[in-house]
């Protein structure tokens, strides 16, 4: 899916950068082919604008943050939150022309995370309950580019199968390819699925899982949030240890991504510390990443395919692909490009 063609994807909340690197000044990011700026307001706040001055049309992001407004490194024309022009130093004197603004973007802060929607969102920001609840500690792991597609990232999210392929350094088991079934739980703007599945838990895996056991198992409750942010909902039943994953697949552009990535866990740092955990989910990130690189980034919304009705491993991303067929067409668009059908 060519994800800067469907307008309707301007209309969700994506999760950008962390807070944090607002510490450093504006930041520049580029949200489905959009060049944006986003920087921290006086009051804590994130905001975002285009990023582009519209006096000489320099990137507001080679600026600074003064008293909270943002201000062009080219010639200081300063702009609050709301794209406003509130200042321009060479006419101190003057009124500032009405038309002198910058388009401003639904901008907010949530979970660590800068998050930006280009248009009205159709739904909030997900509501992510390990984040409020208590005996929850929050980490977060990984921001970079990936050169792939959100939908491919959200496919092999649920994907089962790619284990003991992928994976199988770490915890999957070549010898069991065949994914356990899940159960399906859909809903308005995504769907739950829930199912069990037998890992290898290695020696570097034993304080991840909270057992010693060769083989363990993962209770997994996996949520999908319309359009590409996700919840790996793992508990390793023997331990009662909860390892829970959330990722925005954040559009660049047709081929790029930002994927965005933070843990709840429901353990101590003593028990398991951050470093151990970013250590375990790193080659398990990496190898995902290299092998969706590997693949064609315009994943269709193509729900013609046969194939995926007779494999398990495929079924959630086939419901996927319906729900987002179901909302282009509901928003008056359809799909840039399908194949023939398999």
């Amino acid at each position: 899916m060519l994800v800067t063609q469907q307008k309707v994807l301007r209309k969700f909340w994506y999760a950008l950068m962390p807070m944090s690197a607002l510490d450093k000044g504006p930041q520049p990011f580029t949200l489905l082919g959009e060049n944006i700026v986003v920087w921290k307001g006086a009051d804590g706040k994130p905001a975002a604008l285009r990023d582009r001055c519209c006096h000489r049309t320099a990137k507001l992001s080679k600026g600074f943050v003064e008293n909270g407004n943002i201000v062009c490194g080219y010639h200081g024309w300063t702009y609050d939150c709301s794209g406003t022009c509130v200042r321009i130093p060479q006419n101190p004197d003057a009124s500032i022309p009405a038309g002198a603004r910058v388009p401003a973007y639904h901008c907010d802060e949530r979970y660590g995370y800068v998050w930006v929607a280009l248009e009205e969102p159709l739904q909030p920001i997900p509501y992510f309950p390990e984040e409020e609840a208590p005996g929850y500690r929050r980490i977060l792991q990984f921001y970079e580019q990936w050169k792939t597609s959100p939908l491919r990232v959200m496919e092999n999210s649920f994907d089962n199968s790619h284990f003991s392929f992928v994976h199988k350094a770490n915890f999957g088991m070549i010898d069991n390819p065949v994914p356990a079934k899940y159960e399906f739980r859909p809903n308005d703007w995504g769907f739950e699925a829930e199912t069990h599945v037998p890992v290898r838990n290695p020696e570097a895996s034993f304080r991840i899982t909270g057992t010693s056991e060769p083989v363990t198992e993962r209770h997994l409750t996996n949520r999908w949030y319309m359009p590409f942010s996700r919840r790996f909902g793992c508990v390793y039943p023997a331990s009662g240890i909860h390892h829970i994953i959330y990722n925005c697949a954040t559009p660049i552009d047709d081929g790029t991504l930002m994927l965005v990535q933070w843990l709840y866990r429901n353990d101590s740092e003593e028990a398991c510390s951050t470093q151990e955990l970013i250590d375990w989910d790193r080659p398990i990130t990496t190898e995902d990443r290299d092998i969706l690189e590997a693949t064609d980034p315009d994943a269709c919304v193509d729900t013609r395919r046969r194939v995926e009705f007779h494999m398990e491993s495929d079924k959630p991303g086939l419901m996927m692909r319906r729900m987002l067929m179901d909302l282009l067409t509901r928003h008056g668009e359809s799909e840039v490009h399908n194949p023939p059908e398999a």
